[in-house]
């Protein structure tokens, strides 16, 4: 049962996700906006996250029918049945799984009346007509097969029915011959208000392959037009036999669509139900051993060397995540040597301050580990407490510092060097706000000229942690 709605809720979701793949982005620090998922690292949908070819072309040709006329292609007064010709060509682009739109072109010649027009009359009262037309029109294309495919269907996805309908501008010229021989009897030229048509129908499709479909359509021409079949004018002795006044016609065609694109599947072919069933069914079949720590943990630290950003650590000092071993006054002593842990003091004293009162004086420290996002000056939560623990040891000593910026070796050095100030700047106001005499403090920007990992560069040569560590902010006394 819980299974069950869990593809229930999928299929619910996935339409909206075909068409909208998320990609993750660095956080810029700001909220996410009301209109969006909720999520800080969801990037916009463009041409680059697309999973789906959602561009084809489309060709045919069939037989147009005129059916409601004065002078019509099926079953006339002598029971003669008249078949012209038509085709197609369309461009087409798939909005989501389900709807499209077409732009389309057509062109043709409906024939009816007593007799084909390329024959000669046989008697004196019969009246043969043809008509030329040209067409544009606008189609929006709804895929029926993926709107009510059941959930139980696990058949392959080959076939699909689609319903078409839309308006234009049509163009034609009417020809009507009788004994007396052929004449122009109407003419429409196109984008005019007389010009309008609708069309509406539906298609069977069949999916070759990823690039080839072939379908089978059945469109109704709604031409708004009496005059449309050759009968002349509203008043003319043929437009009188009958009370129609619109010629419409049927065209049965049989076309091929060419899908565009790079990805291997077009987004009207997409099957959100397949998809669940094709990862229920591989993660039920997969069955292999999941290997934890393939480079091994040589400090036997905790962490392993995949990630270990420190790969001899004491044995018994403590590690963050990263497998550094932690120093929690940032006096450059780690705490399984540290005497005085939480008390800034210089190593040779072990970590503990060379007095017990008045503030420390020392000609130069560093504070390390406030680290950064990529192109990013924003402080991280995981820098307050280094943060707060040097407001604490820069109030307790006599020196000033420069509070230095540093970046990794991606981008160009004059923006590095903006980037590098802009951290700096940051992490100095943090310090003054919160209770550090800014005459104390100095921002510096070295840009990517003083990395902690000079082999970094370029970037590419080495893990991401090395990179994150050149992308720091730290303190120097003057």
């Amino acid at each position: 049962m819980k299974l069950s709605l869990a593809i229930v809720a999928l299929a619910l979701a996935l339409p909206t996700v075909s068409y909208a793949q998320d990609s993750t982005a660095v956080s810029t620090g700001e909220y996410p906006n009301t209109f969006s998922s909720g999520s800080a690292n969801v990037s916009p949908f463009t041409n680059q996250s697309k999973r789906f070819n959602d561009w084809s072309i489309s060709v045919g040709a069939g037989v147009p029918l005129l059916q409601s006329s004065d002078l019509t292609s099926i079953k006339n007064g002598n029971g003669k049945n008249l078949f012209g010709y038509s085709a197609y060509v369309s461009i087409d682009k798939a909005i989501t799984h389900a709807f499209g739109l077409k732009l389309q072109y057509d062109r043709g010649e409906t024939r009816q009346g007593w007799f084909n027009t390329k024959d000669p009359a046989p008697d004196a009262m019969a009246v043969g007509a043809r008509t030329q037309y040209d067409a544009l029109s606008i189609l929006g294309d709804v895929n029926f097969s993926n709107l009510l495919r059941r959930v139980d269907n696990h058949s392959p996805y080959r076939w699909a029915l689609h319903g078409y309908a839309g308006v234009g501008t049509i163009a034609y010229r009417a020809y009507q011959k009788n004994s007396k021989g052929q004449r122009l009897m109407t003419e429409v030229k196109p984008f005019q208000l007389g010009s309008m048509f609708m069309q509406a129908g539906a298609g069977l499709k069949f999916k070759v392959n990823r690039r080839i479909d072939i379908e089978g359509r059945l469109m109704y021409v709604v031409t708004g037009d009496d005059e449309f079949d050759g009968g002349g004018d509203a008043y003319s002795a043929i437009n009188k036999r009958s009370e129609q006044v619109s010629d419409n016609f049927f065209n049965a065609t049989l076309g091929l669509s060419l899908k565009l694109g790079k990805h291997e599947s077009h987004l009207m072919w997409h099957d959100p139900l397949q998809e669940i069933y094709y990862k229920l069914d591989v993660l039920a079949n997969k069955n292999q051993d999941i290997e934890v720590c393939k480079k091994g943990d040589a400090d036997n630290d905790g962490v392993c060397d995949d990630w270990d950003r420190q790969l001899d650590t004491p044995a018994g000092a403590r590690v963050d995540g990263a497998g550094v071993a932690l120093d929690t006054d940032l006096d450059g002593v780690i705490d399984l040597y540290d005497k005085c842990v939480t008390v800034p003091g210089p190593v040779e004293n072990n970590g503990c301050p060379t007095t017990t009162t008045g503030p420390v004086v020392e000609t130069e420290t560093k504070l390390e580990g406030i680290e950064f996002d990529l192109n990013s000056d924003r402080i991280l939560p995981s820098n307050t407490p280094i943060l707060n623990n040097a407001v604490n040891y820069i109030n307790s000593s006599n020196g000033a510092y420069n509070v230095i910026g540093a970046t990794d070796t991606r981008g160009t050095d004059a923006y590095n060097q903006k980037l590098s100030e802009r951290r700096a700047n940051n992490v100095k106001n943090y310090l003054i706000k919160n209770g550090v005499q800014s005459d104390k403090l100095k921002a510096v920007g070295k840009g990517e000229k003083d990395l902690k990992y000079p082999e970094c560069e370029p970037a590419t040569k080495c893990p991401e942690w090395k990179n994150r560590a050149n992308r720091r902010v730290y303190f120097e006394a003057k």
